[in-house]
Order: C-alpha cells, then sequence, then structure tokens
C-alpha cells in the first residue's frame, strides 16, 4: 500500500511523525513524504525534521510566503505533479492549513481516496482561512479520522455516513507521549532562557485575524505586557507576528515587559509548555498541549475547534482587549482542575489509522 502523505506546516510535521512511525515499521506499506514548504523558514520546518526522526521529505514543492489564493494555487498544481507521477493508493491530509485542502483537491481529481487526519472540527467562523480549509477537506474525504466524539457526531450531523468516519484519538497526543521525555533529557531551554518551572508564562500568536488586523494586535500585546508586570512572559515570534509587529512599532513598548525569542523546535516548545504555568495562544494545536501537559490554557480567540477543552475548563476564551486579557490570566493562577479526564484517547492513534487504511485497502 503507498501513501502520499501532505504536510506543509509546524502542527502537521507533529502528527505526521507519529503516522511516519508507524507506517515505517510496517513492511507493507510504503510513504511517499511530501512537502509543500508552506512553512519555509528552517526554524518552523527544518528542526521539526531533524529532532522528531521524520523521514526526508521525497518532494519538497518550495511553495511559500504569498498570498491565500496563490498558495493554495500553486500547491494544487505541484502535488498533482507527484500524485500523477507516484500514483498511491491513498493521499493523506492532516488539519486545516492550505497545504491541507489544496491535497485533498489535487486527489479527488485524480480519482484517489482522501484520509483526513483531524476530521470534524469546527470553529462556526467561515471568516478564518482554516476554517474553510477544514470543511472542505471534510467533504472531499473518503475517511475521516476523528480525535473526539464531538467532532464524530458534527461529520453526523453535516451528512457525512457514519462508516467513513473512525474515531481514533488523536495523534499529537502519541507524539507528546513518545517524546516526552526525550524532550526533558535532550532540551536545555529553560537553562538557557533562565526561566524556573512554573514561574513563567509561554505565549503564541500567529493566526491572521490577530496578526493581520492592527488594533486588535496591539490590544494582544498590550495585554501581555501587562501580565509582564506580574511574571515573566516568554513569546516565540512566529514570521507574520513579527512583521506585523514591525509595522506598529511595538517593540519600544513591550520589551521591558517580554521576552520575545526565535520560533522553536518541537523539543525546547514540549519543554516550554510543561515548565509554564500558564499559557496564552491562538494555537489550536498548543491549546492541545497545554492539555497533555496539565498547563492552564487562555486561548486568543473568539472561538475555537476544540471545544472540549473549554467545557471541561481546561481552556478559556478570552476577550481580546488589554484589560481582559490581564485578568483572565490573573483568575487563572487561582485555578484547581481536575486533570484525570481523558479527552484525546490513549496515545494509539496512529495505529488506529494504519489499521483502519488497511481494511479499507
Amino acid at each position: 500500500m503507498k501513501i502520499a502523505t501532505i504536510i506543509g506546516a509546524r502542527p502537521q510535521f507533529i502528527k505526521a511523525a507519529a503516522l511516519s512511525r508507524v507506517f515505517a515499521h510496517n513492511s507493507t506499506t510504503q510513504e511517499i513524504l511530501i512537502h509543500t514548504g508552506q512553512h519555509y523558514d528552517a526554524n518552523m520546518s527544518d528542526v521539526f525534521f531533524k529532532e522528531m526522526d521524520i523521514p526526508t521529505p521525497h518532494y519538497h514543492l518550495g511553495v511559500g510566503g504569498c498570498t491565500q489564493g496563490a498558495m493554495t494555487g500553486r500547491m494544487l498544481e505541484k502535488i498533482e505533479e507527484v500524485l500523477l507521477a507516484e500514483k498511491p493508493d491513498w493521499v493523506l491530509v492532516f488539519g486545516d492549513t492550505n497545504s491541507t485542502l489544496a491535497g485533498a483537491l489535487a486527489a479527488v481529481k485524480l480519482h484517489i481516496p482522501v484520509a483526513h487526519v483531524e476530521a470534524g472540527l469546527r470553529s462556526f467562523n467561515r471568516k478564518m482561512p482554516e476554517e474553510i480549509n477544514r470543511v472542505l477537506t471534510d467533504h472531499c474525504a473518503n475517511l475521516l479520522f476523528t480525535p473526539t466524539t464531538y467532532a464524530s457526531q458534527q461529520l453526523l450531523k453535516e451528512g457525512i455516513a457514519q462508516e467513513a468516519i473512525a474515531q481514533v484519538g488523536d495523534v499529537m497526543y502519541d507524539t507528546a507521549l513518545y517524546f516526552q521525555q526525550k524532550s526533558q533529557q535532550k532540551s536545555q531551554i529553560l537553562e538557557r532562557l533562565g526561566l524556573k518551572s512554573k514561574q513563567f508564562v509561554l505565549a503564541t500568536i500567529h493566526r491572521a485575524e490577530n496578526t493581520d488586523h492592527p488594533a486588535l494586535l496591539q490590544e494582544i500585546f498590550l495585554g501581555l505586557a501587562a501580565i509582564g508586570k506580574h511574571t515573566r512572559v516568554v513569546i516565540p515570534l512566529h514570521p507574520r507576528t513579527l512583521n506585523s509587529l514591525k509595522k506598529l512599532n511595538l517593540f519600544d513598548q513591550l520589551n521591558d515587559h517580554v521576552s520575545f525569542i526565535d520560533p522553536v523546535g518541537y523539543l525546547d516548545m514540549t519543554q516550554l509548555e510543561h515548565h509554564a504555568q500558564v499559557i496564552l495562544t491562538d494555537s489550536g494545536g498548543v491549546q492541545k498541549e497545554a492539555y497533555f501537559f496539565q498547563v492552564p490554557c487562555l486561548t486568543l480567540r473568539s472561538e475555537t475547534e476544540w471545544v472540549e477543552l473549554v467545557d471541561h475548563g481546561f481552556n478559556r476564551l478570552v476577550p481580546l482587549d488589554t484589560q481582559s486579557i490581564e485578568a483572565h490570566y490573573l483568575a487563572c493562577c487561582d485555578l484547581k482542575l481536575d486533570w484525570g479526564t481523558s479527552l484525546y484517547g490513549e496515545g494509539r492513534a496512529a495505529n488506529a489509522i494504519l489499521d483502519r487504511l488497511m481494511c479499507s485497502y
């Protein structure tokens, strides 16, 4: 069975690591790894392949750094060329990026079955490019691998057949469990930054709906600076966010209260997440990783696709103004949460995905 795996962005590298490891140990499975280049910065891509033992991609398409439509169109064209040459039995896509949608569309138009990992998630905000990508991909796919009961139920509501849905748990949890000890042994980021466990806040901001709106971005970062008066705030800075902050001339106001660092690899990020007192983010993946490491999370968006985290109190949606961000952080410091609740399976989602692909082959 030949599987063409489409990846292009940090969360997909993390998910692909779990599946590539399982595929490599199955003698009847051949994986063709196709990297679109959506995240092309070395700190956003190369370091993940090295640290997580992800196989070197067979194809690197080099598409990145352009508008949403241009990026998706160029990916679609180049992925189609690869699929015509390789003739895979399955095309595997992850999550909700432009790489996801382009891979799904290229496969469907060539009548190659599509499997979507992390299917069924909805924020119900159609202004988010990610929401459009995930909805269209779900309705293209032949097999939909969901991480939660909520996601499976959402697909049924949208008319997708029960037999096409497989609830397997979350492959990001597979990866978190696998690399947790390795991260503790190899990462020295706490020492490099002079951080002490549970005595700093970690923040990540990269979503276009935040970075592309100057007034909103200013409120968010002034809120983080306000938290910085109470405890140290560490921010691995995404290239998109860096460019937006430069345009706003905000660095002079922020540097005394927050610590900006370059994007970090998976092992360093795992250590930062594991030892943070609180995590603030607009990333879907980081919301889950906060839960995996039993750290309260504040989501800097008006909605989230990971509704079960909010329902159980592990995650809170924060109004995007300076005062609310600071107030929610202070309230979060006193939270007492029951971390015994299991939401994303037992850490064997990748094995379940391979089993189902084999059965459907």
